[in-house]
This record gives C-alpha cells, structure tokens and sequence, in this order.
C-alpha cells in the first residue's frame, strides 16, 4: 500500500467532515469544498500552511510526535484514528508496526498450538475463536464451529469473516445489521493496514474485495477505522434464530496480530437459551475438532 497516499486520503477525508461550526470557525463567506481549509486546519493545529500542505500530501515522515498530536486535537480525531495517524507516520519512518513485535509464525501455526485451542475448549458457555489481521478465523471452540457454520462451510478453505461479509449473500441473513458490520469490518482492516502496511496477505485481500464487491471499495474509500474490542451484535443463525451477543476482543500476547474474541449472551436471557440450543445441536465430531 503507498504510505504517501493513505496519508493524503486519511487526511484530506477527516478535515472534509469537519464543518467550521464544529472547529468554532467564523462561516462566513462561500466555501467550494465541504469541511476545513487547509490553512483552517493549519491555523487550529499551530502549523505554517505550507507544512500543513506538505503533510497532506503525503510528506508526513519526519513529523514530531507534537505535530501529529497537534493535528490530532486539530481534526477532532477519536483514540482509534489517533493511533491510525501515528501508524501511518511510523510507517513513512521506516517502522512498520506500532510496538507490535514481528510475527514469529504463520497464524495458521500459531492457532494450532494445543495450549491455545485448549483454552478455546475450555470456554463451555461461549463463542470463542481466534482470527488473525487478514480476517481469517484460524481456530474455535465447539460452539464456535456451529455458531459459524454459515462461514466455515466445507470448502476446505481457510474461513475469512471479510470474505464472507461481501463476497456470500448469506451473510445478509447471518447478519441483520449488514451496513453496521460491513463498516465494522473495512475499518477494523483499515487500523490493521495502517499498523502494518507491508502485509502482503492484507494487501492481497483487499486487492480482491476491491475488485469483486463495490461496496467494499466503496468503504475501503472513506477511510475510517476503528477497533473491535467490545460491544453488542445481533446475529440470525440458521438453526436458532436471533441472537443478542456481547463480545470482548482480547490481544494474544504469545503471537502478535492474534486475537482472541468471545461471544456471550446475557444469563437468562433467550439468546442464552439459543446458544445452549446451539451447543447441544453441535456434533460430537465438531465438538472433537481441535482447530479449523
């Protein structure tokens, strides 16, 4: 991915949202583009205009760790697209990730250790399953594998939460709030690429969604991002119907890039009863499945 341009486009795309009514900037007169001035941004941040141009197209490797924070507060950046600009920085600077340490070994190698799929085993009552940063969901529990039939299938290919998003139409059913999830998705791989941005897999993954689903390159533009770790979602399982989950993404420390995400309901609730459903319609073979 060309570093100078993510960082012209993420840029140029957070100073068009913001209006002047927003950066407590006077309106008058006409305005040709939505969003910020240039020398807007510049004045509010304490940087020279020439500078502030600079940086925006591109030229943001050198930039002081004062300058990017000015920009930050400048273009009213949230915790996520902090460390996203921060990322493409280091990037420009030749460091490739954000205090991750390089991976030590293939995902796949990784979410075959049994140490980590017995402490997937070991969470009974739950979804819990490991993905890696090209989306690629490596390993689960036994209610995870019948909690996501729909994505496993039986191709025998590794399964891919963003290929299953934009690429099988059964995820419009799997998921009823599709918009939500599409966006969810494109801005968690967006903060991933920003991290990382010689990721060939990553880069191979968007080069294809970009090319087969326009709605993907569509939110691949806008250029927003954002990280997992908790919330709500609403799922529509083919076997036991709707489902209310709460999710909590916890970092591998063993293997950098790793996550660990866990689904569960509210005790007592139906999408509690439906899991437990769920858990009891799983087979014996999928629950002596070690990994995926």
């Amino acid at each position: 991915m060309d570093n100078r341009q993510e960082v012209r486009e993420f840029l140029s795309t957070r100073r068009a949202r913001i209006t002047p009514e927003q950066a407590e900037l006077p309106t008058t007169g006409t305005r040709r583009v939505p969003g910020l001035r240039r020398s807007e941004v510049a004045m509010i941040a304490g940087l020279s205009v020439e500078y502030y141009a600079r940086l925006e197209r591109g030229q943001i490797a050198g930039a002081s760790s004062g300058v990017l924070e000015a920009l930050a507060r400048a273009l009213q950046l949230d915790e996520t697209e902090r460390a996203h600009l921060f990322d493409l920085a280091r990037a420009a600077d030749g460091i490739p990730t954000s205090g991750r340490p390089r991976r030590r070994s293939s995902g796949k190698a990784a979410a075959s250790r049994l140490s980590l799929q017995w402490a997937l085993d070991a969470i009974k009552d739950g979804v819990a399953f490991v993905r890696d940063p090209q989306q690629n969901l490596l390993a689960t529990n036994a209610l995870g594998r019948a909690f996501y039939s729909p994505v496993i299938g039986d191709s025998g290919r590794t399964p891919n939460l963003a290929r299953f998003q934009f690429l099988d139409p059964a995820s419009h059913d799997f998921y009823p709030d599709w918009d939500l999830f599409a966006q969810m998705c494109v801005g968690v791989m967006r903060a991933e690429a920003g991290r990382d941005p010689h990721d060939r897999g990553l880069q191979d993954l968007v080069g294809e969604l970009s090319t087969r689903s326009e709605v993907f390159r569509r939110l691949w533009a806008d250029h927003n991002v954002r990280t997992h770790g908790s919330g709500t979602k609403r799922f529509n399982h083919p076997v036991v119907g709707e489902l209310t989950l709460v999710y909590e993404e916890l970092a591998i420390t063993a293997e950098p890039g790793l996550v660990l995400l866990v689904y569960t309901a509210e005790p007592g609730s139906p999408s509690s009863e439906r899991l437990q459903l769920l858990a009891s319609w799983a087979t014996p073979a999928d629950a002596a499945t070690n990994n995926l």
